[in-house]
């Protein structure tokens, strides 16, 4: 197996977790022990918002009033794909019965959360798209009460845009909140007395630490930290085009990993020149961004087969995965980690990051090894019931007592005795022998 890095990364995505892991560990514990006073301390100085927590239906109508009618389409339209992709994934499972048994029969609910949290990031950017990727989903899934924080955006709280999209996608509460203090409000039920059952929604390096931190007194969606690409290109693909979707990415943040796999020199030599051309080309703050990603995370790796790329692209398990080669089918059918797959040159990751339909909330880190990214799923609970006959206890009692001895366990075999001295009085069962120590 022969794989070059044409272009290897200074740092990779858990370079900086140590010093997060820190600072969201003292964060919580605070936040812990003050509540609500901590978080409008941080609030205040990591954002300065002094302001009102939670958001009224008066000020989302003051501050969304003057939107203009097409940008309220746009969110409209992007929303309804977003609802349509998760309904048809909520239609995919179903709950059913069987009987397993004579007289013993089992079965499966779905039942949605009780309350969802839903984080939408607003820093660098205003990411409405988050808001109705987040939002939308849980209230399909037919989540009761779904909050949502956002951060105030320069100074002048929630982004009218992103307020509006949570509006549209059916927020229930919405509070003016960002960072590590949002995530924990929302866990601990800070400004609503509503504890969340699951926090959903990507962030930077502080809020997926605090979401990894939290997991276990609530559910999270994925590990969502900086945005990753990866693009699989062959000697067919676009260079320009390559170059385009991997700048496209890297504009997520300084930390945002842009990797190309290819098995043609040639495209990677013209990418790879290409990329710092479009970079000096944006605007200051992408170019800030995009400038460092590239820096620091970019990576070219040359391979000699489409197996050998195959298999680098599933150890690196990326966020987002394009692939720009011949037969597309070949790679659907042996790719296998990531978060979400884009094939062929006509979609690209920044279609599904804001309307075409598929969740943008997508596992980072490697964790699209063994995690998808969200979807109505997350927000419901694969919960079994089972209900037997007295009939049925003949059998499967004997059984269960005579396994629990096995293993030693003989009050969970008395159990099962005492169901058949009542239910079948006077007859003789093989119950095993009995534990003795």
């Amino acid at each position: 197996m022969a794989v070059t890095y044409l272009k290897q990364a200074a740092k990779t995505p858990a370079t900086e977790t140590a010093a997060a892991q820190h600072v969201v560990e003292e964060m919580l514990a605070e936040i812990r022990a003050s509540g609500e006073a901590a978080v409008r301390a941080y609030a205040e100085k990591l954002d300065q918002w002094s302001g009102e927590i939670v958001v009224t239906l008066a000020e989302i109508e003051r501050r969304t009033r003057e939107i203009p009618a097409a940008v309220k389409r746009d969110i409209e339209f992007a929303t309804e794909q977003v609802r349509r992709f998760a309904a048809a994934q909520a239609q995919s499972i179903r709950e059913f019965s069987v009987e397993l048994h004579p007289g013993v029969t089992a079965g499966q609910r779905l039942l949605p959360v009780n309350v969802a949290g839903c984080y939408v990031p607003t820093g660098r950017y205003a990411h409405i798209a988050s808001a109705y990727m987040s939002v939308a989903t849980a209230k399909a899934a037919g989540v009761p009460t779904v909050i949502a924080c956002s951060t105030p955006y320069k100074g002048e709280g929630i982004h009218p845009c992103v307020l509006y999209a949570m509006k549209v996608a059916g927020a229930d509460i919405i509070m003016t909140l960002g960072g590590v203090q949002a995530i924990a409000a929302m866990a601990y039920g800070l400004f609503t007395g509503k504890s969340a059952d699951i926090i959903v929604g990507p962030g930077n390096k502080f809020v997926a630490e605090a979401k990894r931190m939290l997991f276990g007194q609530v559910g999270i969606d994925v590990f969502a930290g900086p945005s990753e690409v990866a693009v699989i290109a062959d000697d067919s693909a676009d260079p320009y085009i390559v170059a385009s979707d991997l700048v496209g990415q890297a504009e997520h943040g300084h930390e945002s990993p842009a990797w190309l796999f290819t098995t043609s020199r040639k495209l990677a030599d013209e990418v790879t020149a290409r990329v710092p051309n479009l970079i000096d080309a944006l605007p200051p703050t992408a170019r800030d961004a995009a400038g460092a990603a590239w820096r620091d995370y970019g990576e070219v790796i040359l391979c000699d087969t489409r197996e050998e790329v195959a298999q680098v692209s599933d150890r690196y398990a990326s966020e987002h995965l394009e692939v720009q080669a011949r037969d597309l089918d070949w790679w659907l059918a042996n790719l296998t980690c990531y978060g979400s797959l884009f094939l062929g040159e006509e979609t690209t990751v920044a279609f599904g990051d804001k309307a075409s339909g598929p969740n943008h909330i997508l596992p980072t880190k490697g964790a699209a090894r063994y995690s998808g990214g969200l979807s109505v799923h997350k927000f419901i609970k694969t919960v079994t019931w089972q209900r037997m006959t007295r009939e049925a206890n003949r059998r499967v009692a004997q059984v269960t007592a005579r396994i629990s001895r096995l293993e030693g366990m003989e009050a969970h075999a008395r159990t099962a005795d005492d169901r058949m001295k009542k239910y079948f009085p006077g007859e003789a069962f093989d119950r095993g022998e009995p534990v003795k120590a």
